[in-house]
């Protein structure tokens, strides 16, 4: 039986077809619950479950779809994914920026990341490459990719957080970006190499004279 894909789907809700409004929000409900998982602040982990944050976003999202049908400024994934972005930064706001005491510049949530998406995303990257070694080797090589992922611009760390913990694919990054497939593809790619770089010039500072 033929499975529809999204396109199609969104072209059935424009009709009316509210079997095919369930199925389009059911089908991005694991993504999304990714993308949040990933994103979400340490200190709010405790208090909010991901599943949550995509129930509340996917809710959302049935109110405003005329409007998305409508217009349709975004691919849905990245219409969708934008929801839940908005509906995560709210959150921070109340659960984190809210308790600090002193007056706190707006945090930027696009290249947070917990400790444990940061070292998979570390450990993701050196598979790539697929280094050799003991454990206890391999360990030092990923906290070692971990620093180096924080020291790359923002615009580089988000593109590998984009393409490789959210699994997005070059279009999908596009679209978040506001950008082109093609400027998506050089930057992960300079992305790359920067990480290497970097990992290269602690090689040779820590190798000594």
């Amino acid at each position: 039986m033929h499975e529809p894909d999204t396109e199609e789907l969104v072209r059935r809700a424009g009709a009316g077809d509210r079997s095919a409004v369930s199925r389009l929000l059911d089908r991005h409900r694991r993504r999304l619950r990714k993308m949040v998982a990933v994103r979400m602040d340490a200190r709010m982990v405790a208090r909010l479950d991901p599943s949550d944050v995509v129930q509340e976003t996917l809710v959302e999202a049935v109110k405003k779809l005329p409007d998305y049908l409508r217009d349709r400024p975004l691919p849905f994934y990245a219409w969708l994914r934008q929801l839940a972005w908005n509906r995560l930064v709210d959150l921070h706001r109340q659960h984190v920026l809210a308790e600090q005491r002193t007056i706190a510049k707006e945090v930027s949530l696009a290249t947070l990341l917990s400790g444990q998406s940061a070292r998979y995303l570390a450990s993701h990257l050196l598979a790539r490459e697929n280094h050799p070694g003991s454990r206890i080797v391999r360990q030092e090589l990923i906290d070692r990719m971990r620093e180096a992922i924080g020291r790359l611009p923002d615009s580089h760390r988000e593109v590998l957080i984009l393409r490789h913990l959210e699994d997005l694919s070059v279009a999908e990054v596009a679209a978040i970006l506001k950008t082109t497939k093609a400027a998506v593809t050089s930057r992960h790619f300079r992305a790359l190499v920067g990480l290497r770089e970097i990992m290269d010039r602690e090689s040779e500072g820590s190798a000594g004279p």
